[in-house]
């Protein structure tokens, strides 16, 4: 089971979009997707229409150590798609992870519950340093962090997200190694000169830091995902072919790129993923 973790300590940088679309066409290609919300703004709870609401979620998840999936996760309407929703409507959980002696490691702890029943797990975090932040990171293989191409942007990656990662290497001590951290630039503008110059210095900075990729695929700022999120779709079902006079490929294509990237074990499954429409929206059932 692999685990990626969408993280950024900057709010507003598209982590729960890029979330829910990553998951839902890695489910479209026939593997069994978990989300896992926790975000208290609980956008990703409610990204998606839900067939099966599960009577808890992220709270008895982590407050209570639940381990009966039937008490957890909720079915959304994309086939293979599930979701442990959020549900601290307190704001206890922060607290009650400082003061646990495994708070930080106790998502990691509970991860080997899910194995048997999901090819991949998708963690969505808040845009905060928080310790569910940390705990996130701690239980993840992969961590990807989306930065828009703006200098305030490029500015609070460095002195937020970069110094959190920094901060948890002490782990490696008890023989658990952080993530290598991967920056998705996204939202990036069709034509600005200020943002491709950004851009080009994120990669010229990281491009000899082994532990800092900087992902080939961006996403650039094309109204298919706001059109979307609102339709409660994801978008690669939503835009399926390039609009005619536009250089950016089709968001198929975009969120196909990032999966193979992040993902490269399954790029077989990846390629047969169409998202057209045809009474329902295409897609590879898991055999």
């Amino acid at each position: 089971m692999q685990v990626v973790s969408i993280i950024s300590t900057k709010g507003g940088v598209g982590k729960t979009t890029v979330a829910a679309n990553l998951g839902a066409f890695i489910a479209d290609a026939g593997l069994r997707v978990l989300l896992l919300d926790l975000d208290m703004q609980l956008t990703l709870s409610s990204y998606y229409e839900l067939k099966h609401r599960a009577p808890g979620g992220i709270y008895e998840l982590l407050a209570f150590n639940e381990r009966d999936l039937a008490n957890l996760v909720s079915r959304t309407v994309i086939d293979n798609l599930d979701l442990v929703l959020s549900n601290d409507e307190h704001r206890q959980l922060n607290t009650l992870l400082l003061h646990a002696p495994d708070g930080r490691l106790r998502l990691r702890n509970l991860m080997p519950n899910f194995q048997p029943h999901y090819d991949l797990v998708v963690i969505d975090t808040q845009g905060a340093r928080s310790v569910l932040l940390e705990m996130a990171l701690l239980a993840s293989q992969q961590a990807v962090s989306p930065v828009t191409p703006e200098i305030l942007a490029a500015r609070e990656l460095r002195r937020g997200t970069l110094q959190l990662v920094e901060d948890i290497t002490p782990y490696r001590k008890l023989g658990i190694e952080p993530p290598a951290l991967q920056l998705l630039i996204n939202r990036v503008p069709a034509v600005s000169s200020n943002a491709r110059l950004i851009q080009q210095t994120l990669r010229l900075i990281f491009q000899e830091q082994a532990s800092i990729q900087v992902l080939a695929t961006e996403i650039p700022a094309i109204e298919a995902f706001p059109r979307a999120a609102t339709r409660g779709l994801p978008v690669h079902r939503v835009e399926h072919r390039r609009p005619s006079g536009r250089q950016a490929l089709a968001a198929l294509e975009i969120v196909r790129g990032l999966a193979n990237e992040l993902c490269p074990q399954w790029q077989e499954r990846f390629a047969a993923v169409t998202g057209k429409a045809g009474g329902r929206f295409a897609h590879v059932e898991r055999p």
